[in-house]
């Protein structure tokens, strides 16, 4: 989270939130022979999720917005097997070129692209805001799982995580559009693990609590700071990026087995207050 350039959007208290530590372990081979797809992986926690699953050998299908950081992260692991796709999962025909990318075998699917809102509350949303936070958030990770599904449904085997939130498991996170999106991302993951649940396909969330992203937290709204800017006295350390692709892998690959329909608070323990 970061300040706003709007004066009354300041956030204090994330800013000064100390990062947590933490060293990153790969797992040799974890992923080898396997596709997975991971969006948003220009940055934050996409990028470390895709270059970790690269690092364990891999094939990485990375998608974001953001051509150039697409081609930093490719120049990075160079020595691993990276397919990059510059695309918006709001669009058919971007999901269309991912799926076409990622080929005849599909064995994970990370939704990791989102947007955060402007926290205000109900009655001072725009339809601009709550349309853009509602088209990446939830129809984009609809579309994308829409389309990689049938791969997985024919090979019988698969996992996908989606993304969500601490918003999605409290009202006090964020405004209405960006908690009401990671409500229906939890909504979506517990169906889809039900309804896919004998079909060899295993579908889980993370939630995480403040992670440092490029994703700004900003307050168009005065009563959105006071009473969500108060709640964030007490948050957890901010977490690295790596720390919640550590959650993310974990629940992608085999060592995830059993687990399905699970919303992972990896949070600091901000779930717990």
């Amino acid at each position: 989270m970061t300040a706003s350039e709007n004066p009354q959007t300041e956030i204090p208290q994330a800013a000064s939130q100390p990062v947590a530590s933490f060293t990153e372990r790969i797992t040799p081979d974890r992923f080898a022979g396997q596709t997975v797809i991971v969006t948003g992986a220009g940055s934050g926690i996409g990028r470390a999720t895709a270059s970790r699953i690269a690092r364990e050998g891999g094939r990485v299908v990375a998608v974001d917005i953001a051509a150039d950081r697409l081609e930093a992260l490719a120049a990075d692991l160079a020595e691993t097997d990276v397919v990059t796709v510059a695309g918006d999962i709001t669009k058919a025909e971007d999901v269309e070129r991912i799926v076409a990318a990622a080929g005849e075998r599909i064995d994970g699917l990370a939704n990791v692209a989102g947007i955060m809102d402007d926290m205000t509350p109900l009655h001072e949303v725009s339809d601009a805001v709550w349309e853009r936070v509602f088209a990446v958030n939830v129809d984009g990770l609809f579309r994308l799982s829409r389309a990689v599904l049938p791969v997985m449904l024919a090979a019988g085997h698969g996992s996908v995580v989606n993304v969500a939130s601490e918003a999605g498991l409290r009202g006090s996170a964020a405004g209405l559009a960006y908690t009401a999106s990671k409500h229906a991302v939890v909504g979506i993951t517990k169906s889809s693990a039900f309804l896919y649940g004998t079909s060899g396909i295993r579908v889980n969330a993370v939630a995480p609590g403040p992670v440092a992203t490029n994703i700004q937290a900003t307050f168009a709204s005065t009563l959105g700071q006071q009473r969500i800017g108060a709640a964030m006295a007490t948050l957890p350390p901010v977490a690295q990026a790596e720390q919640l692709a550590a959650s993310i892998t974990f629940l992608l690959s085999d060592d995830g087995t059993n687990v399905s329909g699970a919303i992972l608070p990896s949070d600091g323990g901000w779930s717990a207050q």
